[in-house]
Protein backbone atom coordinates (compact mmCIF):
# COMPACT_ATOMS: atom_id res chain seq x y z
CA UNK A 1 0.00 0.00 0.00
CA UNK A 2 0.97 3.60 -0.70
CA UNK A 3 0.22 7.11 -0.23
CA UNK A 4 -0.24 8.22 -4.41
CA UNK A 5 -1.23 11.78 -5.70
CA UNK A 6 -4.86 10.59 -6.09
CA UNK A 7 -6.88 13.93 -6.80
CA UNK A 8 -10.25 14.04 -4.65
CA UNK A 9 -11.50 17.46 -6.46
CA UNK A 10 -10.93 17.43 -10.10
CA UNK A 11 -11.94 19.75 -12.23
CA UNK A 12 -12.44 21.54 -15.65
CA UNK A 13 -10.86 25.13 -16.03
CA UNK A 14 -12.74 27.38 -18.03
CA UNK A 15 -13.04 31.22 -18.57
CA UNK A 16 -16.59 32.55 -17.29
CA UNK A 17 -18.81 34.73 -14.99
CA UNK A 18 -19.46 33.05 -11.18
CA UNK A 19 -21.35 34.97 -8.66
CA UNK A 20 -21.08 33.33 -4.99
CA UNK A 21 -22.95 34.38 -2.16
CA UNK A 22 -26.46 35.75 -1.66
CA UNK A 23 -25.54 38.90 -1.41
CA UNK A 24 -23.80 38.76 -4.77
CA UNK A 25 -26.47 36.58 -6.51
CA UNK A 26 -29.65 38.18 -5.18
CA UNK A 27 -28.95 41.71 -6.84
CA UNK A 28 -27.48 40.92 -10.03
CA UNK A 29 -31.21 38.83 -10.40
CA UNK A 30 -33.27 41.46 -9.29
CA UNK A 31 -31.50 43.60 -11.77
CA UNK A 32 -32.21 40.91 -14.85
CA UNK A 33 -36.01 40.97 -13.37
CA UNK A 34 -36.29 44.36 -13.48
CA UNK A 35 -39.25 45.17 -15.50
CA UNK A 36 -40.23 41.93 -16.02
CA UNK A 37 -43.70 40.23 -14.17
CA UNK A 38 -41.85 36.91 -12.86
CA UNK A 39 -38.49 34.93 -12.39
CA UNK A 40 -38.27 31.54 -11.92
CA UNK A 41 -36.29 29.63 -10.30
CA UNK A 42 -36.12 25.91 -10.84
CA UNK A 43 -35.19 23.21 -7.83
CA UNK A 44 -34.13 19.83 -8.53
CA UNK A 45 -35.41 18.05 -6.12
CA UNK A 46 -33.02 17.39 -3.28
CA UNK A 47 -32.39 21.26 -3.09
CA UNK A 48 -32.78 22.83 0.26
CA UNK A 49 -36.00 24.47 -0.26
CA UNK A 50 -36.03 26.66 2.70
CA UNK A 51 -32.97 28.40 2.02
CA UNK A 52 -33.44 29.12 -1.59
CA UNK A 53 -37.14 30.62 -0.59
CA UNK A 54 -35.73 32.61 2.45
CA UNK A 55 -33.22 34.28 0.32
CA UNK A 56 -35.46 35.34 -2.34
CA UNK A 57 -38.55 36.12 -0.23
CA UNK A 58 -36.11 38.71 1.59
CA UNK A 59 -34.72 40.00 -1.90
CA UNK A 60 -38.54 40.59 -3.03
CA UNK A 61 -40.04 41.48 -0.49
CA UNK A 62 -41.83 37.80 0.15
CA UNK A 63 -43.25 37.88 -3.24
CA UNK A 64 -42.55 34.43 -3.87
CA UNK A 65 -44.69 31.82 -5.66
CA UNK A 66 -43.64 28.23 -3.94
CA UNK A 67 -44.87 25.63 -6.62
CA UNK A 68 -45.29 22.69 -3.44
CA UNK A 69 -48.32 24.63 -2.87
CA UNK A 70 -49.47 24.53 -6.43
CA UNK A 71 -49.33 20.31 -6.04
CA UNK A 72 -51.93 18.17 -5.85
CA UNK A 73 -52.65 16.98 -2.36
CA UNK A 74 -49.91 14.40 -0.66
CA UNK A 75 -52.26 11.65 -0.58
CA UNK A 76 -53.33 11.78 -4.04
CA UNK A 77 -49.52 12.26 -5.24
CA UNK A 78 -48.90 8.75 -3.25
CA UNK A 79 -51.68 7.38 -4.71
CA UNK A 80 -50.41 8.00 -8.26
CA UNK A 81 -46.68 6.95 -7.43
CA UNK A 82 -47.67 3.77 -5.76
CA UNK A 83 -47.33 1.58 -8.89
CA UNK A 84 -43.93 2.70 -9.00
CA UNK A 85 -43.04 2.67 -5.25
CA UNK A 86 -44.75 -0.85 -4.87
CA UNK A 87 -44.63 -2.43 -1.23
CA UNK A 88 -41.17 -3.90 -1.25
CA UNK A 89 -37.98 -2.74 0.76
CA UNK A 90 -35.72 -1.70 -1.57
CA UNK A 91 -36.89 -1.88 -5.10
CA UNK A 92 -39.58 -0.08 -7.06
CA UNK A 93 -40.81 -0.07 -11.17
CA UNK A 94 -38.90 2.98 -13.59
CA UNK A 95 -42.16 5.47 -13.49
CA UNK A 96 -44.07 6.75 -16.55
CA UNK A 97 -45.16 10.00 -15.19
CA UNK A 98 -44.59 13.57 -15.86
CA UNK A 99 -43.85 16.36 -14.20
CA UNK A 100 -46.80 18.05 -15.08
CA UNK A 101 -49.33 15.02 -13.30
CA UNK A 102 -47.77 16.43 -10.10
CA UNK A 103 -49.81 19.67 -10.19
CA UNK A 104 -53.35 21.09 -9.63
CA UNK A 105 -54.75 22.32 -12.92
CA UNK A 106 -56.77 25.01 -10.79
CA UNK A 107 -54.12 26.07 -8.67
CA UNK A 108 -51.81 26.30 -11.68
CA UNK A 109 -54.62 28.40 -13.68
CA UNK A 110 -54.42 30.66 -10.30
CA UNK A 111 -51.27 31.51 -9.68
CA UNK A 112 -50.48 32.08 -13.47
CA UNK A 113 -53.41 34.70 -13.59
CA UNK A 114 -51.60 36.54 -10.43
CA UNK A 115 -48.26 36.77 -12.39
CA UNK A 116 -50.17 38.48 -15.16
CA UNK A 117 -52.23 41.27 -12.93
CA UNK A 118 -48.95 41.66 -11.03
CA UNK A 119 -47.39 45.03 -11.82
CA UNK A 120 -44.15 43.94 -9.52
CA UNK A 121 -41.66 41.02 -9.77
CA UNK A 122 -43.31 37.77 -8.18
CA UNK A 123 -40.50 34.60 -8.07
CA UNK A 124 -41.72 31.42 -8.80
CA UNK A 125 -39.64 28.91 -6.71
CA UNK A 126 -39.77 25.06 -6.42
CA UNK A 127 -39.79 22.16 -8.95
CA UNK A 128 -41.80 23.15 -11.92
CA UNK A 129 -41.24 26.70 -11.55
CA UNK A 130 -40.58 26.90 -15.27
CA UNK A 131 -44.26 25.55 -15.71
CA UNK A 132 -45.97 27.89 -13.91
CA UNK A 133 -43.99 31.04 -14.78
CA UNK A 134 -44.28 32.72 -18.41
CA UNK A 135 -42.16 31.81 -20.70
CA UNK A 136 -40.39 34.90 -21.01
CA UNK A 137 -39.42 34.94 -17.34
CA UNK A 138 -35.69 35.00 -16.50
CA UNK A 139 -35.09 31.44 -15.42
CA UNK A 140 -32.61 29.84 -13.30
CA UNK A 141 -32.03 26.24 -12.69
CA UNK A 142 -30.90 24.97 -8.84
CA UNK A 143 -28.87 21.47 -9.73
CA UNK A 144 -28.25 18.73 -7.59
CA UNK A 145 -26.32 15.83 -8.07
CA UNK A 146 -27.31 12.52 -6.72
CA UNK A 147 -25.07 11.77 -4.20
CA UNK A 148 -25.36 14.96 -2.54
CA UNK A 149 -28.82 14.11 -1.78
CA UNK A 150 -28.30 11.06 -0.38
CA UNK A 151 -26.76 12.34 1.93
CA UNK A 152 -29.34 14.87 2.50
CA UNK A 153 -31.45 11.30 2.87
CA UNK A 154 -29.29 10.32 5.07
CA UNK A 155 -29.90 13.24 7.93
CA UNK A 156 -33.34 13.62 6.50
CA UNK A 157 -32.92 17.11 5.31
CA UNK A 158 -34.94 17.11 2.21
CA UNK A 159 -38.43 16.74 1.20
CA UNK A 160 -39.43 14.55 -2.39
CA UNK A 161 -41.37 14.97 -5.08
CA UNK A 162 -44.90 16.37 -3.63
CA UNK A 163 -44.09 14.48 -0.70
CA UNK A 164 -42.10 15.00 2.56
CA UNK A 165 -41.18 11.98 3.52
CA UNK A 166 -38.12 13.27 5.40
CA UNK A 167 -39.27 10.93 8.65
CA UNK A 168 -39.19 7.93 5.62
CA UNK A 169 -36.15 5.39 5.81
CA UNK A 170 -33.09 6.14 3.87
CA UNK A 171 -33.91 3.16 2.02
CA UNK A 172 -37.58 4.60 1.24
CA UNK A 173 -36.29 7.79 0.28
CA UNK A 174 -33.52 6.36 -2.08
CA UNK A 175 -36.18 4.14 -4.15
CA UNK A 176 -38.57 6.86 -4.65
CA UNK A 177 -35.60 9.40 -5.88
CA UNK A 178 -34.23 6.44 -7.94
CA UNK A 179 -38.04 5.10 -9.71
CA UNK A 180 -38.95 7.85 -9.21
CA UNK A 181 -38.14 11.61 -8.68
CA UNK A 182 -35.10 11.50 -10.39
CA UNK A 183 -36.48 10.08 -13.75
CA UNK A 184 -39.48 12.73 -13.94
CA UNK A 185 -36.74 15.96 -12.82
CA UNK A 186 -34.09 14.33 -15.22
CA UNK A 187 -36.98 14.26 -18.03
CA UNK A 188 -37.90 18.04 -17.29
CA UNK A 189 -34.78 19.19 -16.99
CA UNK A 190 -33.59 18.07 -20.56
CA UNK A 191 -36.63 20.26 -21.72
CA UNK A 192 -35.24 22.97 -20.61
CA UNK A 193 -31.15 23.10 -21.43
CA UNK A 194 -32.26 25.95 -23.83
CA UNK A 195 -33.95 28.51 -21.80
CA UNK A 196 -31.86 28.40 -18.47
CA UNK A 197 -30.32 31.94 -17.97
CA UNK A 198 -28.89 31.70 -15.23
CA UNK A 199 -27.55 27.90 -13.06
CA UNK A 200 -27.04 28.00 -9.28
CA UNK A 201 -24.72 25.83 -7.05
CA UNK A 202 -26.00 25.22 -3.70
CA UNK A 203 -24.37 21.49 -2.87
CA UNK A 204 -22.90 23.89 0.20
CA UNK A 205 -25.38 24.62 2.44
CA UNK A 206 -25.06 28.80 2.45
CA UNK A 207 -22.49 29.48 -0.27
CA UNK A 208 -24.47 29.43 -3.22
CA UNK A 209 -22.73 29.82 -6.35
CA UNK A 210 -24.35 31.37 -9.66
CA UNK A 211 -23.06 30.92 -13.20
CA UNK A 212 -24.67 32.41 -16.71
CA UNK A 213 -25.74 30.90 -19.59
CA UNK A 214 -22.36 31.08 -21.42
CA UNK A 215 -20.32 29.82 -18.77
CA UNK A 216 -22.65 26.69 -18.39
CA UNK A 217 -22.36 25.56 -21.72
CA UNK A 218 -18.62 26.65 -22.23
CA UNK A 219 -18.03 23.69 -19.30
CA UNK A 220 -19.92 21.35 -20.99
CA UNK A 221 -18.05 21.65 -24.70
CA UNK A 222 -14.79 21.76 -22.62
CA UNK A 223 -15.24 18.70 -20.80
CA UNK A 224 -16.82 16.59 -23.25
CA UNK A 225 -14.09 17.44 -25.80
CA UNK A 226 -11.07 16.21 -23.76
CA UNK A 227 -10.62 13.27 -21.18
CA UNK A 228 -11.67 14.44 -17.70
CA UNK A 229 -12.80 12.87 -14.33
CA UNK A 230 -16.03 13.14 -12.36
CA UNK A 231 -15.69 13.98 -8.80
CA UNK A 232 -15.18 10.99 -6.91
CA UNK A 233 -17.19 10.10 -3.33
CA UNK A 234 -16.22 7.60 -0.99
CA UNK A 235 -18.63 5.88 1.79
CA UNK A 236 -18.08 3.39 4.61
CA UNK A 237 -19.10 0.08 4.59
CA UNK A 238 -20.21 -2.97 7.30
CA UNK A 239 -17.18 -4.41 5.47
CA UNK A 240 -15.09 -1.82 4.25
CA UNK A 241 -11.24 -1.63 4.72
CA UNK A 242 -8.37 0.76 5.00
CA UNK A 243 -6.78 0.75 1.79
CA UNK A 244 -8.22 4.22 0.59
CA UNK A 245 -7.47 5.88 3.47
CA UNK A 246 -3.86 5.84 2.39
CA UNK A 247 -3.92 6.06 -1.20
CA UNK A 248 -6.47 8.22 -1.78
CA UNK A 249 -5.57 10.56 1.76
CA UNK A 250 -8.99 10.56 3.57
CA UNK A 251 -10.34 11.31 6.45
CA UNK A 252 -8.15 8.87 9.37
CA UNK A 253 -10.73 9.46 12.05
CA UNK A 254 -13.61 7.47 10.10
CA UNK A 255 -13.77 3.64 10.67
CA UNK A 256 -13.13 2.86 7.21
CA UNK A 257 -14.13 3.56 3.83
CA UNK A 258 -15.60 0.27 1.75
CA UNK A 259 -16.42 2.93 -1.34
CA UNK A 260 -15.29 4.97 -3.97
CA UNK A 261 -17.53 5.96 -6.53
CA UNK A 262 -15.30 6.90 -9.73
CA UNK A 263 -17.01 6.62 -12.82
CA UNK A 264 -20.57 6.87 -11.66
CA UNK A 265 -22.19 9.95 -13.95
CA UNK A 266 -25.97 9.34 -13.17
CA UNK A 267 -24.74 10.25 -9.16
CA UNK A 268 -21.25 11.85 -9.48
CA UNK A 269 -20.47 15.39 -9.78
CA UNK A 270 -18.07 17.65 -11.99
CA UNK A 271 -16.80 20.72 -11.34
CA UNK A 272 -15.72 23.63 -13.68
CA UNK A 273 -13.14 25.70 -12.20
CA UNK A 274 -14.08 29.52 -12.86
CA UNK A 275 -11.68 32.25 -11.81
CA UNK A 276 -10.11 29.60 -9.18
CA UNK A 277 -13.52 28.68 -7.72
CA UNK A 278 -15.36 24.92 -8.09
CA UNK A 279 -18.62 25.33 -9.63
CA UNK A 280 -20.17 21.85 -9.13
CA UNK A 281 -23.17 20.40 -11.11
CA UNK A 282 -24.26 16.82 -11.75
CA UNK A 283 -22.47 15.10 -13.84
CA UNK A 284 -25.54 13.43 -16.03
CA UNK A 285 -26.54 17.13 -17.38
CA UNK A 286 -23.21 15.93 -19.27
CA UNK A 287 -24.37 12.80 -20.26
CA UNK A 288 -27.93 14.59 -21.45
CA UNK A 289 -26.71 17.18 -23.56
CA UNK A 290 -23.69 15.60 -24.86
CA UNK A 291 -24.29 11.75 -25.33
CA UNK A 292 -23.49 11.63 -28.91
CA UNK A 293 -19.88 13.33 -28.26
CA UNK A 294 -20.07 11.48 -24.98
CA UNK A 295 -21.29 8.14 -25.41
CA UNK A 296 -20.57 7.72 -29.40
CA UNK A 297 -23.15 7.30 -32.19
CA UNK A 298 -23.78 3.50 -31.83
CA UNK A 299 -23.53 3.50 -28.13
CA UNK A 300 -26.32 6.25 -27.86
CA UNK A 301 -28.33 4.39 -30.84
CA UNK A 302 -28.26 1.35 -28.20
CA UNK A 303 -28.32 2.72 -25.21
CA UNK A 304 -30.15 6.87 -25.23
CA UNK A 305 -28.77 9.11 -22.85
CA UNK A 306 -27.52 6.63 -20.70
CA UNK A 307 -24.13 6.18 -19.44
CA UNK A 308 -23.73 2.57 -19.78
CA UNK A 309 -20.35 1.88 -17.87
CA UNK A 310 -19.62 1.86 -14.15
CA UNK A 311 -16.14 1.66 -11.96
CA UNK A 312 -15.72 2.17 -8.76
CA UNK A 313 -13.77 0.45 -6.00
CA UNK A 314 -14.58 -1.65 -3.07
CA UNK A 315 -12.00 -1.78 -0.47
CA UNK A 316 -11.92 -4.88 1.89
CA UNK A 317 -8.15 -3.87 3.19
CA UNK A 318 -8.33 -4.94 6.71
CA UNK A 319 -11.84 -4.97 6.28
CA UNK A 320 -14.07 -8.08 5.73
CA UNK A 321 -16.22 -10.10 2.91
CA UNK A 322 -18.55 -8.77 1.24
CA UNK A 323 -22.05 -10.10 0.72
CA UNK A 324 -22.62 -13.11 -1.03
CA UNK A 325 -24.97 -12.47 -4.19
CA UNK A 326 -26.33 -12.22 -7.37
CA UNK A 327 -27.50 -10.20 -9.78
CA UNK A 328 -30.64 -10.60 -11.94
CA UNK A 329 -31.11 -11.54 -15.70
CA UNK A 330 -31.56 -9.26 -17.97
CA UNK A 331 -35.52 -10.44 -18.73
CA UNK A 332 -35.69 -10.41 -14.77
CA UNK A 333 -34.91 -6.68 -14.60
CA UNK A 334 -36.84 -5.85 -17.40
CA UNK A 335 -40.00 -7.54 -15.88
CA UNK A 336 -39.94 -6.78 -12.76
CA UNK A 337 -38.23 -3.43 -12.54
CA UNK A 338 -38.16 -1.91 -16.31
CA UNK A 339 -35.28 -1.69 -16.72
CA UNK A 340 -33.23 -2.22 -19.72
CA UNK A 341 -30.26 -4.58 -19.20
CA UNK A 342 -28.92 -5.51 -15.99
CA UNK A 343 -25.94 -5.25 -13.57
CA UNK A 344 -22.97 -7.58 -15.19
CA UNK A 345 -19.89 -6.65 -13.99
CA UNK A 346 -15.96 -7.91 -13.50
CA UNK A 347 -13.89 -7.59 -10.52
CA UNK A 348 -10.04 -6.62 -11.44
CA UNK A 349 -7.59 -7.05 -8.41
CA UNK A 350 -6.05 -3.46 -7.92
CA UNK A 351 -4.15 -4.87 -5.06
CA UNK A 352 -4.37 -7.99 -2.55
CA UNK A 353 -3.35 -9.65 0.66
CA UNK A 354 -1.74 -12.93 0.67
CA UNK A 355 -5.10 -14.61 2.21
CA UNK A 356 -7.17 -12.50 -0.49
CA UNK A 357 -9.84 -14.51 -2.46
CA UNK A 358 -13.10 -14.24 -4.54
CA UNK A 359 -16.37 -16.38 -4.16
CA UNK A 360 -17.51 -17.08 -7.57
CA UNK A 361 -19.97 -19.57 -9.08
CA UNK A 362 -21.01 -22.73 -7.76
CA UNK A 363 -19.42 -26.10 -6.94
CA UNK A 364 -19.85 -28.58 -8.99
CA UNK A 365 -22.47 -31.27 -8.18
CA UNK A 366 -24.04 -29.20 -5.21
CA UNK A 367 -27.69 -29.57 -5.14
CA UNK A 368 -29.68 -26.38 -5.63
CA UNK A 369 -32.95 -27.31 -4.03
CA UNK A 370 -30.81 -27.86 -0.78
CA UNK A 371 -28.64 -24.72 -0.75
CA UNK A 372 -31.26 -22.39 -0.97
CA UNK A 373 -33.06 -24.17 1.78
CA UNK A 374 -29.88 -23.32 3.98
CA UNK A 375 -30.24 -19.94 2.64
CA UNK A 376 -33.50 -19.63 3.81
CA UNK A 377 -32.87 -21.04 7.09
CA UNK A 378 -29.82 -18.69 7.41
CA UNK A 379 -31.87 -16.27 6.95
CA UNK A 380 -34.34 -17.20 9.40
CA UNK A 381 -31.02 -17.37 11.84
CA UNK A 382 -31.18 -21.31 12.08
CA UNK A 383 -27.95 -22.15 10.79
CA UNK A 384 -25.04 -20.57 9.56
CA UNK A 385 -24.93 -20.82 5.56
CA UNK A 386 -22.13 -22.68 4.86
CA UNK A 387 -20.76 -20.81 2.04
CA UNK A 388 -17.66 -23.08 0.96
CA UNK A 389 -20.11 -26.23 0.43
CA UNK A 390 -21.92 -24.34 -2.03
CA UNK A 391 -19.41 -21.87 -3.42
CA UNK A 392 -16.25 -22.27 -5.12
CA UNK A 393 -13.46 -19.88 -2.71
CA UNK A 394 -10.59 -19.06 -5.52
CA UNK A 395 -7.37 -17.38 -4.53
CA UNK A 396 -7.09 -13.97 -5.80
CA UNK A 397 -3.71 -12.01 -6.72
CA UNK A 398 -3.21 -8.47 -7.76
CA UNK A 399 -3.93 -7.88 -11.65
CA UNK A 400 -6.35 -11.29 -11.47
CA UNK A 401 -9.66 -10.25 -13.55
CA UNK A 402 -13.07 -12.37 -12.27
CA UNK A 403 -15.82 -12.02 -15.06
CA UNK A 404 -19.46 -11.98 -13.55
CA UNK A 405 -22.10 -12.18 -15.69
CA UNK A 406 -26.01 -11.67 -14.37
CA UNK A 407 -27.03 -14.68 -12.46
CA UNK A 408 -23.75 -15.50 -11.40
CA UNK A 409 -23.47 -16.15 -7.51
CA UNK A 410 -20.15 -14.20 -6.38
CA UNK A 411 -18.61 -12.38 -3.61
CA UNK A 412 -14.87 -10.35 -2.75
CA UNK A 413 -13.23 -11.62 0.07
CA UNK A 414 -11.55 -9.70 2.75
CA UNK A 415 -8.00 -8.06 1.78
CA UNK A 416 -9.00 -7.24 -1.55
CA UNK A 417 -8.86 -3.71 -3.29
CA UNK A 418 -10.95 -4.63 -6.54
CA UNK A 419 -11.92 -2.43 -9.09
CA UNK A 420 -15.65 -3.61 -9.77
CA UNK A 421 -16.14 -2.54 -13.84
CA UNK A 422 -20.07 -3.05 -14.79
CA UNK A 423 -23.21 -1.99 -16.50
CA UNK A 424 -24.46 1.18 -14.77
CA UNK A 425 -27.57 -0.34 -12.87
CA UNK A 426 -26.47 -0.30 -9.28
CA UNK A 427 -28.83 -1.13 -7.17
CA UNK A 428 -29.94 -4.71 -8.00
CA UNK A 429 -28.04 -6.47 -6.01
CA UNK A 430 -29.86 -9.34 -4.18
CA UNK A 431 -28.12 -10.67 -1.23
CA UNK A 432 -28.04 -14.26 0.00
CA UNK A 433 -25.90 -14.26 2.85
CA UNK A 434 -24.74 -11.43 4.66
CA UNK A 435 -22.03 -13.30 7.40
CA UNK A 436 -24.14 -12.57 10.37
CA UNK A 437 -23.14 -8.61 9.96
CA UNK A 438 -25.44 -6.01 10.74
CA UNK A 439 -25.09 -2.75 8.40
CA UNK A 440 -23.59 0.39 9.55
CA UNK A 441 -27.02 1.28 11.46
CA UNK A 442 -26.95 -1.71 13.62
CA UNK A 443 -29.66 -3.52 11.64
CA UNK A 444 -29.58 -6.70 9.32
CA UNK A 445 -29.15 -5.72 5.79
CA UNK A 446 -32.28 -6.36 3.58
CA UNK A 447 -32.05 -10.43 2.42
CA UNK A 448 -33.13 -11.38 -0.90
CA UNK A 449 -33.22 -14.60 -1.25
CA UNK A 450 -36.45 -15.54 -2.96
CA UNK A 451 -35.29 -13.14 -5.95
CA UNK A 452 -32.20 -14.22 -5.94
CA UNK A 453 -32.98 -18.30 -6.25
CA UNK A 454 -35.20 -16.98 -9.30
CA UNK A 455 -31.83 -16.04 -11.17
CA UNK A 456 -29.17 -18.17 -9.77
CA UNK A 457 -28.05 -19.91 -13.04
CA UNK A 458 -27.17 -22.94 -11.83
CA UNK A 459 -25.02 -24.06 -14.97
CA UNK A 460 -22.18 -21.59 -13.60
CA UNK A 461 -20.39 -24.20 -11.85
CA UNK A 462 -16.56 -25.01 -11.22
CA UNK A 463 -15.76 -25.89 -14.76
CA UNK A 464 -17.61 -22.86 -16.33
CA UNK A 465 -15.77 -20.55 -13.85
CA UNK A 466 -12.31 -21.74 -14.81
CA UNK A 467 -13.25 -21.94 -18.76
CA UNK A 468 -14.83 -18.56 -18.55
CA UNK A 469 -14.57 -16.47 -15.78
CA UNK A 470 -11.04 -16.42 -14.01
CA UNK A 471 -8.29 -14.69 -15.55
CA UNK A 472 -9.65 -15.04 -18.92
CA UNK A 473 -6.64 -12.96 -20.75
CA UNK A 474 -5.97 -13.53 -24.86
CA UNK A 475 -3.03 -11.44 -26.06
CA UNK A 476 -4.13 -8.88 -28.52
CA UNK A 477 -0.54 -7.65 -29.13
CA UNK A 478 2.88 -6.14 -28.34
CA UNK A 479 5.62 -4.05 -29.73
CA UNK A 480 8.97 -2.22 -27.84
CA UNK A 481 7.53 -1.62 -24.22
CA UNK A 482 4.11 -2.36 -24.90
CA UNK A 483 1.83 -5.43 -24.35
CA UNK A 484 -2.17 -5.39 -25.01
CA UNK A 485 -3.94 -7.86 -23.46
CA UNK A 486 -8.05 -9.23 -23.57
CA UNK A 487 -9.11 -9.43 -20.37
CA UNK A 488 -12.80 -9.67 -20.48
CA UNK A 489 -15.92 -9.18 -20.64
CA UNK A 490 -18.02 -12.71 -20.49
CA UNK A 491 -19.69 -12.71 -24.22
CA UNK A 492 -23.17 -12.20 -22.18
CA UNK A 493 -21.63 -9.16 -21.62
CA UNK A 494 -21.53 -5.52 -23.56
CA UNK A 495 -18.39 -4.86 -22.16
CA UNK A 496 -15.09 -4.79 -23.72
CA UNK A 497 -11.61 -4.72 -21.32
CA UNK A 498 -8.20 -4.29 -22.54
CA UNK A 499 -5.45 -4.19 -20.31
CA UNK A 500 -1.73 -2.48 -21.47
CA UNK A 501 1.68 -2.37 -19.83
CA UNK A 502 3.53 -0.47 -21.11
CA UNK A 503 6.79 2.09 -20.25
CA UNK A 504 6.65 3.92 -23.43
CA UNK A 505 3.87 6.39 -25.31
CA UNK A 506 0.67 3.48 -26.69
CA UNK A 507 -1.56 4.66 -29.27
CA UNK A 508 -5.08 4.22 -28.39
CA UNK A 509 -8.73 4.40 -30.50
CA UNK A 510 -12.13 4.90 -28.83
CA UNK A 511 -13.72 3.14 -32.17
CA UNK A 512 -16.80 5.25 -31.61
CA UNK A 513 -17.22 4.15 -28.07
CA UNK A 514 -16.73 6.51 -24.76
CA UNK A 515 -13.53 4.68 -22.82
CA UNK A 516 -13.42 4.72 -19.35
CA UNK A 517 -9.61 3.77 -18.00
CA UNK A 518 -7.80 3.38 -14.42
CA UNK A 519 -4.62 3.38 -13.86
CA UNK A 520 -3.90 0.12 -12.33
CA UNK A 521 -0.24 0.18 -11.52
CA UNK A 522 2.22 3.27 -12.20
CA UNK A 523 2.25 6.56 -10.41
CA UNK A 524 0.66 9.20 -13.23
CA UNK A 525 1.04 8.97 -16.99
CA UNK A 526 -0.24 11.60 -19.29
CA UNK A 527 -2.65 11.54 -22.34
CA UNK A 528 -2.18 13.57 -25.36
CA UNK A 529 -3.73 13.97 -28.82
CA UNK A 530 -1.73 13.32 -31.74
CA UNK A 531 -3.47 15.90 -33.53
CA UNK A 532 -3.32 18.52 -30.25
CA UNK A 533 -7.28 18.40 -29.93
CA UNK A 534 -6.86 18.43 -25.89
CA UNK A 535 -4.32 19.98 -23.79
CA UNK A 536 -2.36 17.18 -22.17
CA UNK A 537 -4.08 15.43 -19.15
CA UNK A 538 -2.46 13.73 -16.01
CA UNK A 539 -4.12 10.81 -14.70
CA UNK A 540 -3.07 9.28 -11.12
CA UNK A 541 -2.67 5.96 -9.84
CA UNK A 542 -5.61 4.49 -8.98
CA UNK A 543 -7.96 7.62 -10.58
CA UNK A 544 -10.14 6.27 -13.43
CA UNK A 545 -10.76 8.84 -16.04
CA UNK A 546 -13.19 9.47 -19.23
CA UNK A 547 -12.23 9.90 -22.82
CA UNK A 548 -15.04 10.57 -24.62
CA UNK A 549 -15.79 8.70 -27.68
CA UNK A 550 -15.39 12.20 -29.96
CA UNK A 551 -12.03 12.50 -29.03
CA UNK A 552 -11.11 9.56 -31.70
CA UNK A 553 -7.23 8.74 -31.37
CA UNK A 554 -5.42 9.64 -27.97
CA UNK A 555 -1.86 8.51 -26.52
CA UNK A 556 -0.96 7.48 -23.01
CA UNK A 557 2.70 7.98 -21.79
CA UNK A 558 4.02 7.40 -18.16
CA UNK A 559 5.10 10.27 -17.07
CA UNK A 560 6.37 12.16 -13.72
CA UNK A 561 7.81 9.79 -11.55
CA UNK A 562 6.51 6.99 -14.02
CA UNK A 563 8.73 8.10 -17.40
CA UNK A 564 10.58 5.32 -18.52
CA UNK A 565 8.91 2.76 -16.23
CA UNK A 566 6.08 0.12 -16.47
CA UNK A 567 2.64 1.02 -15.77
CA UNK A 568 -0.80 -0.56 -16.23
CA UNK A 569 -4.11 0.48 -17.42
CA UNK A 570 -7.32 -1.29 -17.67
CA UNK A 571 -9.63 -0.03 -20.60
CA UNK A 572 -13.38 -0.54 -21.12
CA UNK A 573 -15.37 0.27 -23.94
CA UNK A 574 -19.05 -1.01 -25.46
CA UNK A 575 -18.45 -4.12 -27.58
CA UNK A 576 -20.43 -3.99 -31.13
Amino acid sequence: MRKANYDKFPSTPIQGKLEQGWERILPLLKEETAGRHALAVELYTGVHEDEVLAAFAEAFGGRVIDTRLLMKPEADIIHMTERFMTDDVLFGYVTDLRLADFFDPDKVAEARRQLAQTQESIVVIGTGAALVAPDEAPLVYADMARWEIQQRFRRHEVKALGVDNRADAVSLQYKRGYFNDWRICDRHKETLFGRVDFWLDTHLPHQPKLIDRESFFRGIEATVSAPFRVVPFFDPAPWGGQWMKEVCDLDRDVPNYGWCFDCVPEENSLYFEINGTRFELPAIDLVLLKSRELLGEPVEARFGKEFPIRFDFLDTMGGGNLSLQVHPTTQFIRENFGMQYTQDESYYLVDAGEDAVVYLGLKKGINPEQMVDDLRRAERGELIFDTEKYVNKIPAKKHDHFLIPGGTIHCSGANSMVLEISSTPNIFTFKLWDWQRLGLDGKPRPINVERGARVIDWGRDTDYVWQLLRNHVTPMGQGEGWAEERTGLHLNEFIETRRHRFSTTVTHHTNHSVNVLNLVEGEEVVVESPANAFKPFVAHYAETFIVPASVGEYTITPHGLSAGRECVTIKANVRF
